[in-house]
């Protein structure tokens, strides 16, 4: 069985992919893929994935899309049961929690992203920034709260449920411009940047 990947390192979803791979230690490769590496809409990559997105995974005859799917898929999988938990409480809650990247944290964050680092600097819009500011500066509150009474998302231990979060924190925490102070989640940040895992994800520049 071989674990590839397809996507480009400058997609925080791919991100989350390659981080979750390393956490577990299988063995895999990768293939740039999206935007200026063109492929996803070949008929090739079609076939693997009808959205033209990045990332896909292929393991061996499987094939599967969906960033925070693929997450759940390697730490279920190639992982223990601190990434991946047993207990259904906690396995949900760190459920609970990627879905809440994805539909709260993400879809607030994202618009002040694209700005800052896909848009050229004189077509930039101002208004955009503030309105993605004020959405999600109230949802890092809500985590840093969240972070006041546990070490990490899900609890005391690492899970799949800090992978999510953390890329986009970190993607948040790389645009230049000022943020409150929230001493939980930078404090849980900086045990997160402390993992090996993260070498050649969290590391690297915004793009």
């Amino acid at each position: 069985m071989t674990v590839h990947i397809w996507g480009r390192l400058s997609s925080l979803n791919v991100r989350k992919v390659v981080w979750a791979a390393q956490e577990t230690g299988v063995t895999f490769t990768r293939s740039d893929a999206g935007m200026a590496f063109g492929v996803v809409k070949t008929p090739e990559y079609l076939a693997m994935n009808p959205n033209a997105l990045v990332p896909t995974l292929q393991d061996g005859d499987f094939t599967l899309w969906e960033s925070n799917t693929i997450v759940r898929y390697l730490c279920a999988r190639y992982g223990d049961t601190m990434l991946y938990p047993q207990d259904l409480a906690a396995r949900f809650d760190a459920e609970r929690w990627m879905d809440w990247q994805q539909t709260t944290l993400n879809r607030d964050s994202g618009a002040a992203f694209v700005q800052w680092f896909r848009t050229p600097a004189d077509q930039r819009d101002a208004a955009v920034i503030a309105r993605s500011t004020a959405a999600t500066e109230p949802a890092l509150a809500q985590l840093n709260d969240h972070l006041a009474h546990r070490a990490y998302v899900g609890g005391d231990h690492f899970s799949m449920a800090d992978i999510p979060v953390a890329c986009d924190v970190h993607r948040w925490f790389g645009l230049p411009q000022p943020r409150p102070a929230w001493p939980h989640l930078e404090r849980w940040f900086s045990n997160i940047l402390s993992r090996p895992a993260t070498r050649g994800v969290l590391d690297l520049p915004l793009s």
